[in-house]
């Protein structure tokens, strides 16, 4: 990425091609939205055997749908309502740049500034990036790093990293592209982001987003920063899908912390809140001064381009594809629309937006359930991009166990590794000791009670035995499932090195072993 000023598509083409409004003709779809949308719901739930979910539906500035079904708590009883919060994960980015916004309308910020004149010790590898990245290049994925690089950083939760080992740790993640030449999904810049917010605002990250957003907005339910679960109460709790039943996983305690991650993916929102959100966003006039007309074009300009893929071509009948401050931007069946997912374990959202026609369609699911969220938010939105599209949720279900069927078929599966046994501590013995990454920092490579352990000083989460493969060493962990297993690898030198990689090939992406380099430093305590 050469050029020191991000690609950008013009204004001027965004309002030709995609800015103007299509009417759509009167339809068999013209029965009350609520019946629709019921019946999607039913259906989803049904299908992927959700322990809880919540959906809004906003067309023309009104509210024309709300629906809850299930549990917080699989099992418990109590039910799902329009004020139970979820974590909303990487939803959270596109309120992290609605502040930077208002910051930039009030004067405190400009788009192009320089990171370091708020964080003069912000460092990427390369000096010259560290000169030029702007404040806006925190917003688009275009830092040259990796996808997912330094999340082991932020997740699995919980962990010992702070705010400030995310700037340090960014000077030892190499690049693998050139500054603003590609787009790579990124979390750390938001991270940064938000100590930048917390800079040129003169507050915590967590009181700004709060003054500037939810309480303007009348979001009166979402959460950030450190709360107490129980005080706030009516909170759903995280589920995942084992031995055919919903069984929650990394439950709440009594508080929520005060999360890193939070300005790239740890806020909390209701239902309600988030409805009160879309409204917001597609009608100006409601909280009339809180973003003027500039800085809401700026969330929603196309600043760096974005792969198109087949999905999108074959379901959207989609042109373009992009990533503006928080959101992602693309047609869909001819209408703009701008939208973005949000993931962590056990936690799934999907908010998208056509604002020509004034709709809004909000997602909360308290499982890991991406075939639900991806197959409800598509269906719900052709019933107002392509009326007379018949397909239900179930017929895009089947689309995307096609795909799985496909990368099958193409090799793309996890290789068997039933056959694995603990590691011979005698034949290992060489490796044995402690070791140090740039950006994770410490690790112990060392006997424990009889075995070969691996773990990670500052995330408890990152701990598992070793076991043999044929040839090859992988890590058990402790309370990850094998999804997120690494090959562990050792390499002779002087000093040792380990290197981690993926075993799975569907692995999330914020298991980022690939950028791990482990350096012996010592032998075991």
């Amino acid at each position: 990425m050469p050029s020191p000023t991000s690609p950008r598509i013009p204004s001027r083409l965004l309002t030709l091609g995609l800015s103007c409004a299509l009417a759509i003709a009167p339809s068999a779809r013209a029965a009350d939205p609520a019946d629709t949308f019921n019946r999607l719901l039913d259906q989803t739930v049904a299908h992927e055997h959700l322990p809880g979910i919540a959906m809004a539906v906003v067309e023309d500035g009104k509210i024309v749908f709300t629906g809850t079904r299930g549990e917080r708590h699989a099992g418990q009883g109590d039910p799902i309502n329009p004020d139970t919060l979820f974590k909303i994960a990487s939803n959270s980015k596109a309120m992290t740049a609605a502040l930077l916004a208002r910051l930039v309308e009030r004067g405190a910020l400009r788009w192009d500034d320089p990171v370091i004149k708020y964080l003069p010790q912000f460092r990427m590898h390369d000096p010259w990036v560290t000169q030029q990245m702007q404040v806006r290049d925190l917003l688009i994925h275009n830092s040259g790093l990796g996808l997912g690089a330094g999340d082991l950083m932020l997740w699995p939760e919980p962990n010992a990293f702070t705010r400030q080992d995310i700037i340090a740790g960014l000077a030892h993640l190499r690049p693998v592209t050139s500054f603003r030449s590609g787009y790579a999904y990124d979390n750390l810049m938001y991270v940064v982001a938000g100590e930048v917010a917390a800079t040129a605002g003169g507050k915590p990250y967590d009181q700004l987003l709060r003054e500037d957003v939810f309480l303007p907005l009348g979001m009166d339910r979402c959460q950030v920063g450190a709360w107490s679960v129980t005080a706030v109460g009516n909170v759903a709790q995280p589920h995942a899908r084992k031995d055919g039943r919903n069984v929650v996983r990394g439950a709440d305690g009594e508080t929520s912390a005060d999360l890193t991650s939070m300005a790239a993916g740890g806020i909390r929102c209701s239902l309600r809140d988030m409805t009160r959100w879309i409204q917001v966003l597609l009608d100006p006039t409601l909280v009339p001064g809180w973003l003027g007309t500039a800085q809401r074009r700026a969330l929603w300009t196309a600043h760096m381009p974005m792969p198109l893929g087949e999905r999108q071509r074959r379901w959207d009948n989609a042109h373009f594809s992009a990533y503006g401050y928080g959101w992602r931007v693309s047609d869909l069946d001819g209408q703009w629309k701008v939208a973005h997912t949000g993931t962590l374990s056990g936690m799934y959202s999907s908010l998208a937006l056509l604002p020509d026609r004034k709709v809004g369609v909000v997602i909360l699911i308290n499982s890991d359930a991406e075939d639900a969220r991806t197959a409800l938010m598509q269906v719900a939105l052709k019933h107002y991009t392509a009326p007379d599209d018949t397909a239900d949720v179930s017929h895009y279900l089947a689309l995307l166990d096609q795909e799985r069927t496909g990368r099958r078929d193409a090799g793309q599966v996890r290789p068997d590794t039933a056959a694995r046994r603990p590691a011979s501590l005698r034949t290992t013995a060489a490796a044995h000791g402690r070791y140090r990454d740039p950006w994770l920092g410490e690790a112990l490579l060392c006997p424990e009670q009889g075995a070969l352990r691996f773990s990670v000083a500052k995330s408890p989460t990152l701990r598992g035995q070793v076991m043999q493969l044929g040839a090859r060493w992988l890590v058990q962990w402790d309370t990850l499932g094998a999804d997120a297993e690494p090959w562990l690898q050792l390499q002779p030198g002087a000093p040792p090195t380990l290197r981690l990689a993926a075993i799975d090939p569907e692995i999330d992406f914020s298991y980022d072993y690939q950028d791990l380099h482990f350096t012996r430093i010592g032998d075991c305590p």
